[in-house]
């Protein structure tokens, strides 16, 4: 697995740098000044790695393998500001160094290759802005999704637009060639993910058996595979999903699964209603028409050979988990499992009867009079009143909002837990 990791690293990083490669060798139409040429490699770079965002989360199985599609998803957000400032940095370099450059800002009278520029940065700012204050601007995610495939697509275009029509280095066939072959590489990926990955899911759909009510706002959606065979999954993975939509839908939502691995075929998810698409789960009516595209991530018991394991859990992060619990109990697995599961209020904790069974300790919010066990929040000190002795070597799997995660983290350190032993996933969105 390291040696696939490093092996789809080394490629990333080659494709990002191929055009200043090209640059190197080609020869140039003229020459030309420092700052320029460094404006221009920035310009490069923010190209490559915008046209390679496509990629990174087109949820490609043997891409993510190595580090997990949280993984990928983090490192697309975050790459994603290093692109937007080179991206910016190239024609401010350009304006600094040349003042009479500026009107090119006037899109009427500026040449066409100015005018893609301009659209480009329109797409920047526009992409930019609608994943940083989604919420502030009462963006569903389904409306966010939509314009933030349409904007990157507008923005990758324009680029090589303006990347082909300034033509100092675009000119030569070996940079048309990669400017070429990244416009190639765009088109088939569009079409992966729109075309041929929902044809594939067309052919393997799913059927609701049921939609069951929990505690805490919550809802388990069991679906039966139809005429295939199903799915194998690990236990703390999930998938994205579509019910009662083509499987050509714009929007997907990952989910964790919440059942065994070993469920006869079927598989459930146990979704919160919080907003958007998760408000209408509970008027899904047995029967409806699903779709799945997983499993995904490494969030997995499976890859971690430990004596024991230590569960930790906020609200809703309850649900990878529980398959945990569910896939070790049905194994007969005797290796010892303890849960810390922290809720709002008592009456609010999903999987409350399931979980008496086990060895479970509640953190209650805001607990009832009569409650007698752990109060407030997850702490260092409460972790160090029940964890037993020895369970340093045990693996730590976290679950929960991503301020409890960081929070989590912090504490285990704190008491000498080894970084490599905590496991968390995050696949917020956005």
């Amino acid at each position: 697995m390291l040696a696939r990791g490093l092996f789809w690293i080394t490629v990333y990083v080659a494709a990002v740098l191929s055009p200043l490669v090209v640059a190197a060798v080609a020869t140039a139409a003229a020459p030309r000044s420092w700052m320029t040429e460094f404006s221009v490699a920035l310009g490069f770079l923010a190209l490559m790695i915008f046209g390679l965002q496509f990629g990174l989360v087109a949820r490609f199985q043997r891409v993510s393998a190595p580090f997990g599609m949280d993984a990928l998803i983090q490192y697309h957000r975050q790459i994603a500001v290093v692109a937007a400032l080179f991206a910016l940095a190239h024609p401010i370099l350009l304006f600094i160094e040349d003042p009479a450059k500026l009107k090119l800002l006037n899109f009427l009278e500026a040449p066409v290759r100015a005018r893609y520029a301009e659209l480009a940065t329109l797409s920047l700012l526009a992409v930019t802005a609608i994943s940083i204050f989604r919420k502030r601007m009462g963006l569903s995610y389904e409306a966010w999704q939509l314009l933030h495939g349409l904007l990157a697509v507008a923005l990758v275009g324009c680029s090589l637009g303006h990347a082909f029509g300034v033509g100092f280095y675009s000119g030569r066939p070996e940079t048309r060639m990669l400017w070429l072959a990244l416009s190639g590489g765009l088109v088939a990926l569009l079409g992966w993910v729109r075309l041929v990955k929902p044809l594939l899911r067309l052919r393997h759909p799913w059927r609701v058996d049921e939609v069951k009510a929990e505690r805490g706002g919550a809802w388990t959606l069991t679906l039966s595979p139809v005429g295939h065979a199903g799915l194998t999954f690990e236990p703390g993975q999930f998938a994205w999903l579509i019910a009662g939509r083509s499987p050509f839908a714009l929007t997907q939502h990952p989910f964790s699964f919440s059942s065994s691995p070993d469920s006869s075929g079927r598989v459930s998810f146990t979704i919160k209603a919080r907003g958007d698409f998760t408000r209408s789960i509970a008027g899904i009516a047995p029967g409806t028409r699903a779709y799945l595209d997983g499993p995904h991530g490494l969030f997995t018991l499976s890859r971690h050979d430990a004596p024991g394991f230590v569960l930790i859990a906020g609200g809703v992060g309850i649900t990878p988990l529980i398959s945990m619990i569910r896939s070790l109990a049905a194994r007969r697995d005797p290796r010892p499992v303890l849960l810390f599961y922290g809720n709002k209020d008592w009456e609010g904790v999903t999987f409350r009867e399931e979980l008496e069974g086990h060895r479970v300790v509640h953190v209650i919010e805001s607990p009832p009079p009569e409650w007698k066990g752990e109060r407030g929040f997850i702490t260092a000190e409460l972790l160090r009143r029940h964890l037993p002795e020895g369970v340093a070597s045990f693996r730590f799997f976290v679950c929960g909002p991503i301020p409890m995660m960081d929070a989590m983290e912090r504490e285990l350190s704190s008491l000498g837990v080894p970084d490599e032993n905590v496991v968390t996933e995050r696949f917020d969105m956005v």
